[in-house]
Formats: structure tokens, sequence, C-alpha cells
């Protein structure tokens, strides 16, 4: 018997290791012959490096970058040789969560460091790209990571602006002749699960904003900065569309990688899934095992062990889901391929005992015994 695990983390409990190997162990008590294969799970937010580098047998480079704030940052990326592949996260540079919460202020935040990121991962060879850009803490439109690429922002005076959100306001000439060379030979592909345009009243500053700490005024301002910001892109760049679904991600940096890039924005999870090779295990499998830390009616909508279930229905196989915690609208994910999922609880515990990682692996692992058990007495 085959069984392929790819579970995404239970974040703040288990990684995406721990839940496959907790898996893995409730597995063998019930069939001690199967053949377990675990395959590191993301959805191209948090842990979406290690999930491909390890699955890969890439290497993971740390390197000092300007972060967020404009103070350094070492931040960690991924490097798959075999291809030339660099794999980063956004938020390793510039995440919200490099910023204390009284320090947020999307005016007074950049991407530069994204950008130094993926230069340095050109300066060793790297022509693919990878890039999951959940959790920043910008909305800079890109300007601060394109002008670490050699990008030109320019204001009246014919000077650099600021590479913080800020600088959008000052923008009066833009320049793509000093780019990067090497940018003419990259490609880029971003796992980007949002359509929000990047200006409106759904764009990234009106709906993302105030979490970064932008007010009403704020998030009016930045907003027309990055309208005007868009018209100048144009006049240089004709092909660019501020309205595409997906330009308003990571406050404008989708739109930065659309226009300047030529990046594409693809589901995060359909993006892990090739690239760490899932199909072929799952294809192969007898019993496809997936889950997260909660299951709900949103998972329906593209999360991690939806995208499992999808593929593995492809090829007719079973689909069995774990999770920390599933909520009344979870039924939903029974439509989308998966047969039967399971809460791990299996006492009334508060929330620091249940997602304390030794619990919640011996919890995920007697809960995968009994429903293997349940799949054996079928099997007779």
């Amino acid at each position: 018997m085959k069984i392929t695990v790819a579970i995404d983390s239970f974040k703040g409990s288990l990684t995406t290791f721990q839940a496959g190997e907790a898996a893995r162990v409730g597995i063998k008590k019930v069939f001690p012959e199967a053949e377990v294969k675990i395959c590191p799970l993301a959805d191209g937010g948090e842990g979406t490096v290690s999930a491909i580098v390890s699955a890969t047998g890439g290497e993971m480079r740390k390197i000092s970058v300007t972060g967020p704030l404009g103070t350094p940052v070492m931040a960690e990326y991924g490097i798959i040789r075999e291809t030339n592949t660099a794999v980063i996260e956004m938020s390793s540079a510039a995440g919200i969560t490099l910023v204390a919460p009284e320090l947020r202020d999307p005016r007074k935040t950049t991407t530069y460091g994204v950008g130094e990121m993926i230069a340095d991962a050109i300066n060793k060879g790297c022509r693919e790209f990878i890039v999951g850009i959940g959790g920043s803490a910008t909305n800079d439109g890109g300007i601060g990571m394109l002008s670490a690429l050699g990008f030109g922002f320019y204001d009246e005076n014919g000077a650099p602006v600021s590479i913080y959100g800020e600088g959008l306001s000052s923008i009066r000439r833009i320049d793509v002749s000093g780019a990067m060379p090497a940018l003419r030979e990259c490609r880029f592909h971003v796992a980007c699960d949002v359509k929000n345009p990047l200006c409106g009243p759904m764009g990234c500053s009106a709906v993302y904003g105030p979490q970064k700490g932008a007010t009403p005024e704020i998030v009016e301002t930045m907003d027309g900065w990055l309208a005007d910001y868009a018209q100048l892109t144009k006049e240089v760049l004709p092909h660019v569309d501020r309205n595409f679904p997906g330009s308003g991600a990571a406050g404008g940096l989708g739109f930065a990688f659309m226009s300047y890039l030529g990046g594409t924005l693809e589901s995060g999870i359909e993006l892990v899934m090739d690239a760490i090779g899932l199909e072929e295990y799952v294809k192969a499998s007898d019993i496809v095992i997936t889950g997260e830390g909660r299951l709900d009616g949103q998972s329906a909508m593209g999360k991690a062990p939806v995208g499992v279930a999808r593929m593995a229905k492809k090829y007719g196989k079973p689909v069995v889901a774990f999770a920390g915690c599933v909520t009344e609208d979870a039924v939903a994910v029974n439509s989308d391929g998966i047969d039967a999922f399971f809460p791990v609880l299996r006492a009334p515990v508060s929330l620091e005992v249940a997602m304390d990682t030794k619990i919640a692996a011996k919890n995920l692992t007697a809960t995968a015994e009994q429903a293997m058990r349940l799949a054996r007495a079928f099997m007779k």
C-alpha cells in the first residue's frame, strides 16, 4: 500500500513536517507495511520556502537586506541548483511581523529588501523565481523592490524618490533602462490568491491598508498616489493593467511583478504542488492524507487541503483530512474532493494546551490511527 501525506502546517503548533510525521506514525500502527511518502505542503504563504526547498533537495541562503523600516534584517530564501530556481517569501524581507504594531504606517515601509533578495539570487545564477507575496507590511506599489533592481523613479527635480511608500507621491518620471540586464532572462512565478485590483474601493490601500497602520485619510491619500503611479507606469509600459486581478496583492507588489518583471500571478497551492512534484506521488497512491490547522468554509476557496484533494480526484484517489479544529461550514470541502475530515482534539482543553506541539502531534497520530482502522475495515 502507498499513502501520500501532504498536510499544511497547523500554524503556531505543528510545521508541515511535524504534522506529516505525526500522521505517518498513526498510519504505520495500522498499516506497518505501507509505503508512506511525506510531502511538505504550503499555499504560497508562510512555510513555502522550506516546503519547496526540502522537497527538492535545495539549499537555504541567509543574507542581510533592508527591512521594511529601512534597518537591516536577516532574510532567508532557497535555491534549487538543479533548475537555477530561487524560492522567496517577501515577508522574510518586508513582512508585517517585522514591524511593531505601534510603528506600522504604510507610508514608511518599503519592499527594497525584496529586490535585494532577487538581485542576490540573480548573482548566484538563478533565473527562475517562485515568490510568495503574502503577509506584507508595505503599500509602496513595489517601487522599493524595483529600485533595488535598477529601475528609476524620479521627482520633478530629477532626483530619486524615497524607496518607502511615501515615495509614490513624488514620482514624475520613470526610467526602466537601468534595470539589471539579467532580468530579461528571468521568469517570475508569483504565488497570489487574492484578486484585488491596485486602486479603488477594493484596492490594496482600502482593503489591506488599515491592518498595516493606515488611517482612513492615509488610505485615501495612498490610493491616489498609486493611481498616479499606475498612470505613469502605463506611459512607459503601455501593456500594464492596474485593474488586473491580483495587482493589489502585497500593497501593489503584484502590479510591480506583472508590469515591470513580466511575472505571472498563480494559485499558491498549485504553484507549490507543481514545484514539489506532488502529482506523481498522488497518482501512485492508494490513499491521500491532507489537512491544516483549521478547516472551514474558506478552505474550499483554494486553500492547500482542497488543492491536494482536487488533484487526487483527477485519479480517483480517496482523500482524508485532519485539522486542529473544524467549523460547521467545513462540510463545503466534501464537495471539493475531501471524502472525510477529522478534528484531532480528543477532549475539551484550552487553546494553549491544544496548540502545544507535543500534544497536537500526539492527537494527530491517534486520529490518523483511528481513520486508518476505518479504512482497513472497509478493505476487508
